[in-house]
């Protein structure tokens, strides 16, 4: 495979490759790529601002993740974060530090990753930064978006009696991680390839995971407001004890509401895991997890792609779960923790 030296092209000369074909789409972008700032114009809406880091080693192991995948996951991670505010993703700035291992066709790989989520999800990218890091690959991504003047959605205000709800099925990711992770032990142990076990699903899950615009369009033409929202990046327990937290309310899930895609479900006993375990604790589902009123019952039960999965409570009844055998345990977040 032909390799170009980023050497070759410089800094400024990268960024011109890597962005020679790049689109706009929306009308609120009046500068993009190529001054000392773009310039945004969002004709009164109210602006929603979000950053997230991937950092190699720590977010992604380019040993299973291939780049194309990756500079799509950079993007639908961000952009999941403002859907989850209720909000439509408009642009994105992208920043990247790279060492000498990556040549130029590795970054065009990766971008062509990048440029397949902006177009499949109307989003411009109208700036960034690249520098070089002595290990590794690090990317960092802020996205912007738009929502009609105070229709945001927070964390800190669903209200007792409201319905929990979450979007798609959870712990699949998990499960790819799993399979991803003992696969690459396989192969450096004894260089035997890589038996994935025809698991799509899983893999796919954690590899090409998509934001839920579905579901946010839904609500809008259903009109229901969630009462709160975020997105699942940390597995089911993690995020449902931030709304309790931020709303000071308590909660009870039912495990049997919990929705489980059927292929994980039958990896996860092939591999003597319990289920549900992974879907409370697996973390890069990227579902949406937000409340409703009751009265919003009958509309949502019409999506199938919407699961209700408990209630809000007072807080001083605590934050439980209802197994299926009919007891009742503490809710602990037990999800994915990048600092450790």
């Amino acid at each position: 495979m032909e390799r170009t030296e980023i050497s070759s092209l410089g800094e400024f000369g990268l960024i011109d490759h890597l962005t020679q074909n790049n689109e706009t789409r929306n009308a609120s972008t009046i500068l993009s790529i190529g001054d000392d700032a773009a310039v945004i114009d969002n004709f009164g809406k109210q602006t929603v601002v979000t950053t997230d880091m991937l950092v190699e080693g720590i977010h992604f192991d380019l040993m299973y993740t291939p780049l194309k995948h990756l500079g799509y996951k950079s993007v639908i991670v961000n952009i999941s974060d403002i859907y989850a505010m209720n909000a439509t993703p408009t642009h994105i700035t992208l920043s990247i530090a790279f060492s000498n291992r990556f040549s130029v066709e590795a970054l065009d790989e990766f971008y062509e990753g990048v440029y397949a989520a902006c177009e499949k999800y109307g989003v411009d990218l109208i700036g960034g930064d690249t520098t070089s890091s002595q290990k590794g690959f690090v990317i960092s991504v802020t996205a912007i978006g738009e929502v009609t003047q105070d229709k945001f959605v927070k964390r800190s205000t669903a209200q007792k009696g409201d319905l929990l709800c979450v979007s798609g099925f959870l712990g699949g990711a998990f499960l790819g991680l799993t399979i991803l992770e003992r696969e690459k032990k396989i192969f450096a142990e004894t260089g035997a390839q890589p038996d994935l076990e025809n698991q799509a699903y899983i893999v796919g899950k954690l590899l090409k995971p998509e934001a839920r615009k579905d579901i946010v369009e839904f609500l809008a033409e259903s009109n229901i407001t969630p009462t709160s929202m975020m997105d699942i990046s940390d597995g089911l327990s993690s995020e449902t004890l931030h709304i309790c937290k931020q709303s000071e309310l308590g909660c009870i899930v039912y495990e049997e509401k919990i929705p489980i895609h059927e292929d994980a479900r039958q990896f996860a006993y092939k591999l003597e895991l319990d289920p549900t375990a992974c879907a409370l604790s697996g973390g890069e589902d990227y579902e949406l997890l937000f409340t409703i009123a009751q009265a919003d019952y009958e509309k949502i039960v019409l999506n199938e792609q919407i699961s209700v999965i408990g209630y809000m409570t007072e807080k001083s009844e605590g934050v439980h779960i209802l197994t299926k055998g009919g007891n009742k345990h503490q809710l602990i977040a037990q999800g994915w923790n990048h600092m450790q």
